[in-house]
């Protein structure tokens, strides 16, 4: 595992037990081991050395033989654990609302202008879209200034064929579009892990163990880049809506509470290693639920929630919450959603001509756009992913009674007052 010039096999690592089918065609992931928190900062660190770390593997079990079937493997001393890989969605709104404004709308909320003028535009910063593919012919057309489609470093999961910029128009390039808004020229790496399909007959949006290995990949994305201006930005729209779809809570295997199941810990760890990672809060807001929300409370879970990445909630164009965006607490992280972005606007048209950019999914790639333009001048090195969101926090518009509320987060994105943030910091340093 340690050394790229060797290609592992899941089959060399582990012996299928209890009925686990072994999916060979699962590159075999490694997991960093979590470690205490440190003193300085009060957050876990990460090892990835071999007598620490762990491999992942992903199989199946039939379900009228999972109880005994994870009782078999756990007494394996070779697995360390066994997980949850529940299905993951993309967050579409359930309401049929007309779009309130348009993207040009969304640009002067932004003020992009001021971005502009400060050179901010995301030149030279990775932006990666996690979700269906982005078509960059569409995108184009409809913007009337071409994407910059990072081809060398995209990627596609096992057996999702396609061209980085080349897949259908859907969701993705949807995302793509949004992030265009705040970051024109940032270089966007295409990873359409909602293109994947589960083993077997059954198709479905994604599955989180291609997002684990989507990650490890960006690891190596990021490690690549020089420190001095190492830059990644992470979008993804989708997240759980179902309990039904995980372990219960309590189960070690459990996804939604759980900060040590595998993909929060690679988030945590990427986090750590310097990059942006930009979550959907959701659409199963009390108002409007997405008609898949089973949910009874706390809808905000797994790595939408975790503490090492912002979680974004929906306004429209005049700042107010929409009905579908998920409240918190979040269940990783109580204070979930960080703070809101814009949605429900007309722009990519990805859905049709009048179908506006909806649910959070609009919203997150708004705000990794946002904050790949920071990223144009302050590296992950010079200002540390934390530091950031510990600004856009600070610097959002207030909307509820206090500093911070369920339905709004810390308020409302303010690229003005995060700009003013910045420069005074830059000033005392």
């Amino acid at each position: 595992m340690a050394d790229p010039g060797v290609t592992v096999r899941s089959s060399d690592i582990l012996d299928p037990a209890g009925g686990f089918v072994l999916d060979d065609s699962y590159a075999p992931i490694m997991v960093p081991a979590v470690g205490p928190l440190a003193a300085e900062n009060d957050r876990p660190s990460y090892s990835s050395a071999a007598e620490d770390a762990s491999v992942l593997v992903r199989g199946e079990i039939p379900d009228e033989d999972i109880v005994a079937g994870i009782r078999e493997l756990q007494r394996s001393r070779s697995v360390t654990g066994v997980f949850a890989d529940p299905v993951i969605e993309t967050n579409l709104t359930c309401g049929g609302d007309p779009a309130v404004g348009t993207w040009q709308d969304i640009e002067s909320r932004l003020n992009v202008d001021q971005l502009t003028a400060a050179g901010l535009t995301g030149t030279g910063v990775a932006l990666a879209i996690v979700d269906t593919g982005i078509n960059a012919a569409f995108v184009r057309k409809v913007r009337g200034t071409a994407p910059i489609i990072d081809a060398k470093r995209s990627w596609n999961p096992a057996g999702v064929t396609g061209t980085a910029g080349e897949f259908p128009v859907a969701h993705g390039s949807m995302c793509a579009f949004d992030t265009m808004i705040a970051a024109p020229l940032a270089s966007l790496l295409d990873i359409p892990v909602l293109q994947s399909t589960r083993q077997g007959s059954t198709v479905m949006d994604g599955l989180l163990s291609d997002a684990v290995a989507a990650y490890a990949q960006l690891r190596t994305v990021l490690s690549d880049q020089p420190e001095a201006s190492r830059a990644l930005v992470i979008s993804n729209s989708w997240g759980a809506f179902s309990p039904q779809w995980d372990f219960p809570v309590g189960n070690p295997g459990n996804y939604s509470d759980n900060p040590s199941h595998p993909f929060n810990v690679i988030v945590g760890s990427l986090e750590a290693a310097g990059a942006d990672i930009i979550f959907a809060a959701g659409n199963c807001g009390r108002d409007c639920p997405d008609e898949r929300c089973a949910y009874t409370s706390q809808p905000i879970g797994g790595a939408n929630s975790s503490p090492s990445v912002l979680c974004i909630g929906g306004v429209d164009d005049t700042g107010t919450r929409v009905g579908y965006s998920s409240q918190g607490p979040g269940r990783l992280s109580a204070n979930k959603p960080d703070i809101c972005s814009y949605t429900h606007f007309l722009g990519s048209t990805a859905f049709g001509a009048n179908e506006p950019d909806t649910g959070t999914s609009a919203a997150c790639p708004v705000a990794a756009g946002v904050v790949a333009a920071i990223r144009t001048q302050w590296s992950a090195t010079a200002l540390p992913p934390a530091q950031l969101r510990a600004l856009l926090r600070s610097t959002a518009t207030r909307r509820g009674s206090a500093d911070f509320d369920n339905d709004y987060g810390y308020g409302v994105v303010n690229t003005a007052a995060l700009l003013t943030a910045l420069q005074q910091t830059a000033t005392r340093a």
